[in-house]
């Protein structure tokens, strides 16, 4: 258990590099070449995260790891070894599509496929310094059945466990990684484990705007934060129908402030301290296209500052997507977000 306390502390502020080797349909060398390049690497050590997750879409993972395209393993190398050259630590994170995770939801061969890439992946890692290359068993796994995903997971940790004995895993709930899905778990049979889940509580303020998840999401913008009932009934018109009015109202009802925010991640600190284990908040972020900068900035701000107070390491989604850190164009330097990069207490 001390080593995972001990390996935590090298995920203290992190970075998604999401959209690159996994979220989009085309994983060739030129679009991931130019996506996120070396300098990008680069420039997430030189605004102090010390750790990067770096998503893969479990597909061209299985193609390249037994053969068919050697290539994507390659460039997947490339990455990690710059970003362990630059002194970050890596969280290898297994980020398939749905309908990989409805295989793995729904039959036994799919599970067995799931847990024979995870021998083969950490195998293939277990050579790099197993302070710095983390586990992450599968992002949002979209399994709405709390005992079923513990015993997957258990399955996959323990076949990391016999190909990696050095290396540390990151375990999560079920579903979409919640706080709520972390609690319905118990520890792994296993000391090596740091545990994580995601926040972007409450949606209706940090997914404005979005096309996916709520279907009137889309419709909303500039939302404020902290939540401030004068501004209620104005930004409720921008909703087409009452139902969707009501259920945007509970934003403002709620009270989302810090205040509330840090109740939310104690129960997650809470879990973790009666059960004596690690824990990390590896998503957490506010999609920026349709909301107020400074708000966007207030929730980032009391995010980080409640799970630094409650001794949570965190990674940020994302590097340059929606919810970025910095803007870049594909084979362009990028610019950086210097209000981000402020309310999350790092250095300009």
């Amino acid at each position: 258990m001390k080593i995972a306390f001990a390996r935590a502390q090298h995920l203290r502020h992190g970075i998604n590099a999401s959209e690159w080797f996994a979220q989009t349909s085309n994983y060739s060398a030129e679009q991931t070449n130019k996506y996120t390049d070396d300098s990008d690497i680069a420039l997430m050590a030189q605004l102090g995260f010390d750790n990067v997750r770096l998503s893969i879409d479990a597909a061209p993972l299985t193609r390249s790891l037994f053969g068919r395209d050697v290539d994507f393993m390659t460039r997947l190398d490339h990455a990690v070894d710059q970003m362990i050259a630059k002194g970050m630590a890596v969280q290898i994170d297994i980020h398939p599509e749905s309908d990989y995770k409805k295989r793995v939801s729904s039959s036994s061969e799919g599970v067995d496929r799931f847990v024979m890439l995870w021998r083969k992946l950490a195998t293939h890692y277990s050579d790099r310094n197993p302070d710095l290359i983390f586990f992450e068993i599968m992002n949002e796994p979209e399994e709405r059945d709390p005992y079923r995903w513990a015993g997957v997971q258990a399955r996959a940790a323990e076949a990391i466990r016999e190909a990696a004995p050095r290396n540390t895993i990151i375990a999560t709930g079920p579903n979409w990684s919640s706080i709520a899905d972390l609690l319905t778990q118990e520890p792994l049979p296993d000391g090596n484990v740091i545990y994580n889940f995601h926040f972007y509580e409450p949606h209706e303020f940090t997914h404005q705007g979005a096309g996916w998840g709520g279907t009137w999401w889309i419709y909303t913008h500039d939302i404020p934060y902290p939540a401030d009932e004068s501004s209620m009934q104005d930004s409720l018109k921008q909703l087409p129908d009452a139902s969707s009015r009501y259920a945007m109202e509970h934003y403002w009802l709620d009270h989302w402030d810090a205040h509330r925010i840090r109740l939310q991640i104690d129960a997650a600190a809470a879990w973790g301290k009666d059960r004596k284990v690690p824990l990390i908040c590896n998503e957490f972020g506010a999609y920026r296209e349709h909301t107020k900068s400074a708000a966007r900035m207030n929730w980032i701000r009391d995010v980080r500052t409640a799970l630094e107070a409650d001794g949570i390491g965190w990674t940020m989604w994302d590097y340059r997507g929606g919810f970025g850190v910095v803007w870049k164009q594909d084979g362009q330097p990028a610019k950086v977000d210097s209000a981000v990069v402020e309310a999350l207490g790092l250095k300009k």
